[in-house]
């Protein structure tokens, strides 16, 4: 982290993802859905910190290297090996996981509180959120840090992965409440609230603590949910390669936005607080036409490779 600039904290899994492409070529890199979110940020200069596990073997050594060179921190839990994600992507690129994971923060966990607590901004989600024995060492991180940081949360579910939907859906909901900022896809929803719309599933999340509610909605754009109304922005127009790493991408575009606002950061901390003043909703729009920009970059080129901030400085063209 660097003197002066917002701390953020990343919590969650670094992976290596082996990819089969439609083509029938199998491909290695890194991956992780908070490791994406942390590489995001640390590819618009946040210089985030990644508290994850990985092994000291080819993978981990990789996954360190891969998120060093974006200027990001990591901060890891030894274990025996580097978790896997095989991603089978269909022909339109879309991505279906198994994984090979581990996910136990063990006796680091509370000497890793003592780094949580100096963050301005702590980020969690994903399989980290909800796998134990990990799960509960993320809960109590965060509800450390109520109150003090701002909680940024995309929940990602992986339904491979989930052997109790209920203690899943439960841990969700828990995090949701403490959680500032929520970041979550139309799929996932669907997944937590079955046969429910998701713009009211949205609306009933913002009713339980969250001051902005983000749903993604894949070539249907997103929509941004706050206690004041409803913003929509479309996608962006773009040739797809693959989808992964998009809705990471859009995560650490949104976080990096927030942080960047002084406004906005001081608004999340306060209690009752607003989206600043004047229009609140063309504050959320921007945020998510940016988010939304990012996300477009990242589907145009293979595997999780977000922007730098120089290439958001271009127009978004939207559907």
């Amino acid at each position: 982290m660097t003197e002066g600039m917002p701390r953020i904290v990343v919590v969650g899994e670094a992976l290596v993802d082996i990819v089969h492409r439609a083509d029938g070529a199998v491909e290695e890199a890194p991956g992780g859905s908070p490791a994406n979110t942390a590489l995001t940020l640390g590819r618009l200069g946040r210089r985030p910190t990644l508290i994850t596990r990985l092994a000291e073997d080819d993978r981990g050594r990789g996954v360190r290297r891969w998120l060093g060179e974006s200027d990001v921190e990591v901060v890891a839990v030894a274990s025996a090996r580097t978790s896997t994600a095989t991603a089978h992507l269909d022909a339109g690129g879309a991505a279906s996981y198994d994984f090979d994971l581990e996910w136990d923060l063990g006796a680091d966990a509370a000497s890793l509180e003592a780094l949580v607590s100096a963050a301005d901004v702590v980020h969690v989600g994903s399989v980290a959120a909800v796998l134990e024995p990990g799960a509960d060492h993320v809960l109590a991180l965060v509800r450390s840090v109520r109150g003090r940081a701002i909680v940024t949360y995309d929940p990602n579910i992986r339904p491979s992965l989930v052997d109790d939907p209920d203690r899943v859906r439960e841990r969700v909901a828990g995090l949701i409440e403490l959680a500032d900022v929520v970041k979550a896809s139309d799929e996932d929803i669907r997944w937590l609230h079955p046969g429910r719309d998701v713009r009211q599933v949205a609306r009933e999340w913002v009713a339980r603590g969250p001051r902005l509610v983000v749903v993604t909605l894949g070539s249907e754009g997103a929509i941004g949910v706050t206690a004041d109304g409803e913003v929509a922005v479309p996608a962006v127009v773009t040739e797809v390669v693959d989808t992964v790493g998009a809705g990471d991408t859009f995560m650490g575009v949104l976080i990096d936005s927030i942080v960047g606002s002084d406004e906005l950061r001081e608004s999340l901390r306060a209690a009752g607080g607003s989206w600043g003043r004047g229009d609140r909703s063309s504050v959320v729009e921007s945020l998510l036409r940016r988010s939304a920009y990012a996300a477009a970059i990242t589907v145009s080129r293979p595997g999780a490779d977000p922007p730098r901030r120089a290439e958001l400085a271009a127009p978004a063209t939207a559907r």
